[in-house]
Formats: C-alpha cells, sequence, structure tokens
C-alpha cells in the first residue's frame, strides 16, 4: 500500500527538475498522476525534459500518470487543465504548484512584462488553481495543496547589505505565496485539506538554477539531491495529518519527522512566524 494509493495529483511544472522528481515520487505511493508544462517536445525549451518523458518514466515503473500540457499564464490552460485531469484520472486530491518562471534583474530596470509574468505563474496561477479543485476538496473532506517556494522569500539581513543579486522580483512572489499558503490554511482547516508550502534546505542544481549560475563552486559541496525535495514534498501531503499552514524546509522537516539527517547549521532557518510548533493537533 502506497502513502496516496486511490488519489489523483496534479503537479505543475513537471517537465524537469523538482517537479518531474515529486510527480514520479508520488505515482511510486500510487497516485494518479496529472504530469503538466509547457514543454511537451524536445527542442521547445532551453532545458532537456518533457511531459512526455517525465509520464514515461513513470510508466516504465508500473505508475499511472498522463501528460497534460499548460501554459500557466494563461487562465483557459489553468481550467484546462483541471478539467483534463478529472476527465483521465478523477477528482483532484492534491495539487502541487511547483510552476515558475524568473528572470533577475535590479528593481530599476525591471521590466513590466516579466514582472507580471513572474506574478501570474507563481501567483496568480496557485490561487486559481485552487479555486478549481477546493469545491471538490472540501465535499469530500480531504486535500493537499502545495505550493514550492525558495529561500528567496525570506527578508534580506542588514544594514549593512551585500548589494543584492537582483532577486527583489523573485522574493516579492515567493513571499506572496507563502501567505497565500497560510491563509488559505486557515480558511480550509475545518474541512480536512491541509495547505503548505515547501522551500528546498539547501539549493537544488536543476537546469534552472545551472542557467542562472546559482550554485557557485564555493557552495557545490551543499547541493541537494532532488529527491530530498520528493522526499519533503510526500511528507507533507501525507504525514502527518495535522501538518498544515507550515513553511517548511526540505531537509529540515523531513529530520523533524524522524525522516532524514539533521541539516549543516549553516543550512537551517532558525526564525520565522510559521517554522516549527505542534505537528499535528492530538
Amino acid at each position: 500500500m502506497g502513502a496516496l494509493d486511490g488519489r489523483v495529483a496534479i503537479v505543475t511544472g513537471a517537465s524537469r527538475g523538482i517537479g518531474a522528481e515529486i510527480a514520479r515520487r508520488f505515482a511510486a505511493e500510487g497516485a494518479r498522476v496529472a504530469v503538466s508544462a509547457r514543454t511537451t517536445e524536445a527542442g521547445q525549451s532551453a532545458f532537456e525534459g518533457t511531459i512526455h518523458e517525465t509520464v514515461q518514466s513513470i510508466v516504465d515503473t508500473d505508475g499511472v500518470a498522463v501528460a497534460v500540457p499548460a501554459n500557466l499564464a494563461r487562465s483557459e490552460d489553468r481550467a484546462r487543465l483541471v478539467e483534463e485531469t478529472e476527465r483521465q484520472l478523477g477528482p483532484v486530491d492534491v495539487l502541487v504548484n511547483n510552476g515558475a518562471v524568473t528572470w533577475f534583474g535590479p528593481v530599476e530596470t525591471f521590466t513590466e512584462k516579466h514582472f507580471r509574468m513572474m506574478f501570474e505563474v507563481q501567483v496568480r496561477a496557485p490561487f486559481e488553481l485552487a479555486q478549481l479543485v477546493l469545491p471538490g476538496m472540501r465535499a469530500r473532506q480531504w486535500g493537499a495543496i502545495l505550493n514550492i517556494s525558495s529561500k528567496g522569500a525570506i527578508h534580506p539581513a542588514g544594514p549593512p547589505y551585500n548589494g543584492g543579486l537582483g532577486g527583489t522580483v523573485y522574493g516579492m512572489v515567493k513571499a506572496a505565496l507563502e501567505r497565500f499558503t497560510t491563509g488559505l490554511a486557515a480558511e480550509v482547516h475545518a474541512d480536512n485539506v491541509r495547505v503548505n508550502v515547501l522551500s528546498p534546505t539547501s539549493i537544488v542544481p536543476t537546469p534552472g538554477v545551472v542557467h542562472h549560475n546559482l550554485l557557485t563552486p564555493e557552495r557545490a559541496h551543499l547541493a541537494e539531491p532532488v529527491e530530498v525535495m520528493a522526499a519533503a514534498a510526500l511528507a507533507l501531503v501525507t504525514d502527518p495529518p495535522g501538518l498544515t499552514g507550515r513553511v517548511a524546509y526540505s531537509q529540515q522537516v523531513l529530520w523533524e519527522l524522524g525522516l532524514g539527517p539533521q541539516p549543516l547549521d549553516e543550512l537551517l532557518v532558525g526564525e520565522h512566524p510559521r517554522l516549527g510548533g505542534v505537528l499535528a493537533e492530538e
């Protein structure tokens, strides 16, 4: 028996990296998974990986998955993603909002187009997808929504500051996603729908991270395997039942749940209003 036997999950941004690994892990635990992203064919993206390749990797290990292409910047694609998932797999029990599009640059020269696109894909899309799946989750009295964030949401330490790395807008969208998570968790708690947000404890060397040169040689030894994020994602949607409204960090939450070793001290996040506290209401 898998932890997600009989459940239907949507995972966005699942053509590669963290999203693809979460989709594979959920399928291995018995979920029927809708794998979604924009990339359907090799060569469409500068990065390797397509939703069909992710689906094939699941099917090859006797899992159940379907590819549902979607551009999260479009409201009609968001609606179609949920409709197609329910038509092919059944009512949605788990939603993982991992899809993202990111540009870095100083506020002074940041373009309106990039600003709007980042908020549309990383804030509006998770919000709207949640609206679409919540009625069914509440009616069935079970559901899980997991939003993927990053340490970019944490406020810069200072003054003095180190000048910043052009990540202000990125931090804005991730901070908005975290506040959305905790607010929604409060709204749907009585209906047994859990809502959490998960960030890597350390940097995961995904294609996007490599493209943006975010993994420096000095920190290469701290690289976090993508499987760690997938394990933490599974924990946050399945165990324990009362784990909701949390701003969680992958290695940290696995350690807290007794599922992994203690992270290095330099990677621990020590202060956050929704970090720590009770895991379940007894």
